[in-house]
């Protein structure tokens, strides 16, 4: 049987909803309020899959005083 390997959070490229929550200490809401812009540069959709893209959010939040 294959074993499934785990990546951790903080060496993914993108993350979902609740990954980026756990990392950021952004509630989901929130997350999902800031990610609606068609022109977001932090976010990649996958179908409907809303997945955060780890470095830029990083990159973006860095530049912030408040969210």
């Amino acid at each position: 049987m294959m074993e499934m390997k785990v990546v951790p959070i903080w060496e993914k490229a993108n993350l979902t909803l609740e990954e980026a929550a756990e990392y950021f200490g952004i509630g989901i809401n929130k997350l999902r309020d800031m990610t609606e812009a068609d022109d977001c540069p932090y976010v990649l959709w996958n179908g409907r899959k809303r997945l955060i893209k780890r470095r830029k959010m990083e990159k973006y939040l860095d530049d912030l005083y408040s969210i």
